[in-house]
């Protein structure tokens, strides 16, 4: 039965001690706060938090409903909320990841599952149509489709190592889907990442290059709130977005070989490489780890451009970027995001 004297609320997030009060809410009923939430609604009896619900950009989390509680619509309350609240802000497009056990409750309230990592996770979203619009959208860019491969880049800013790494793949298929991570988390914008790949492999026939949205690498692909163990976050991460790729992209395109570039520096890009090694041949999609290209003795990386920025050494960047690259840099776009990583 509904219960009136249940009060909705929003949390003062810049408030330490409400801050602490959600957590413990949330630890005891087995979930963690995620660190970039930017909005939380909460429902309380007296004083005692008994639901609550956040989001970061357009991907709803943190979503929990005390046991004594359960059974009286809370969810719903949490969820309708949330929704309304992301509305007025202009977002449309909403993504939900939860507990499997959780996902009829949700299909209850709008959302359609997008895929799931078995007893792990299941991603939903509120438009029974979304994933087969992005599809649609790669497909049209494509045209014919052909037997092909693919690589995933982030490419901030776009290297020679990027450059060679596109032009071996390449060589080694009929044609080559590049996926640009959207997540706007780089110093380089995602559309600028986006143009500079273009522009930077603009010399290769045999290239389709696509914007990876919420399906590629996303924040809707990558949850971690309800994930206790480091190893269990990097498996579910990559679980749930080669899924997506497997079941999804790759079938669409018929992509067959996906080409990733070593890693040897971040820990977590090197896991997300082994746990695609283990995951995608088993579904008829061979993994081809390709050896970075070097530098005085160094492997070509994004980072490595950046710390050289920061420190003012355009001539040593000239070394790491292509030409395309090197003229985004050195123009007024570009000048405003060499200030921004030389005020780090």
């Amino acid at each position: 039965m509904f219960m009136d004297h249940l009060q909705e609320s929003v949390l003062k997030l810049s408030s330490e001690k409400e801050k602490e009060k959600l957590k413990a809410f949330l630890n005891g009923q087995g979930l963690s706060m995620d660190k970039d939430i930017e909005y939380t609604m909460i429902i309380t009896d007296s004083d005692r938090i008994v639901a609550s619900g956040s989001f970061s950009d357009r991907v709803l989390k943190c979503i929990a409903v005390d046991n004594e509680y359960k059974g009286q619509g809370l969810s719903a309350r949490v969820i309708t909320h949330l929704v309304n609240e992301q509305y007025a802000r202009g977002r449309t497009h909403l993504f939900i990841y939860t507990k499997p056990e959780n996902r009829r409750i949700f299909s209850e309230l709008g959302f359609y599952p997008v895929a799931e990592v078995r007893d792990k996770v299941v991603l939903m979203e509120n438009r029974p149509d979304g994933i087969k619009r992005y599809l649609d959208e790669i497909a049209a860019q494509t045209g014919t489709i052909v037997p092909s491969a693919a690589v995933v880049v982030n490419c901030n800013p776009f290297t020679i190592g990027h450059k060679y790494l596109l032009e071996y793949a390449a060589a080694r298929c009929e044609m080559l889907h590049v996926f640009v991570v959207w997540e706007d988390r780089s110093l380089f914008p995602a559309e600028v990442r986006y143009r500079l790949v273009r522009e930077g492999a603009a010399h290769i026939p045999n290239i389709s290059v696509h914007k990876g949205r919420d399906y590629i690498i996303s924040n809707a692909t990558f949850p971690s709130y309800f994930i206790k163990q480091y190893e269990d976050v990097v498996e579910i991460h990559a679980g749930l977005d080669l899924e997506i790729f497997s079941q999804y992209i790759a079938k669409r395109l018929d992509i067959r070989k996906r080409f990733v570039g070593e890693e040897p520096y971040c820990p977590v890009t090197a896991a997300y490489n082994r746990m695609m090694g283990r995951i995608l041949p088993p579904k008829g999609i061979e993994v081809e780890i390709v050896p970075r290209m070097a530098s005085g003795g160094n492997a070509i990386s994004a980072s490595r451009v950046r710390e050289l920025i920061g420190r003012g050494d355009m001539d040593a960047v000239k070394e790491l970027v292509p030409e395309t690259t090197l003229h985004f840099l050195l123009s007024k776009e570009g000048e405003q995001i060499i200030k921004k990583i030389k005020a780090g």
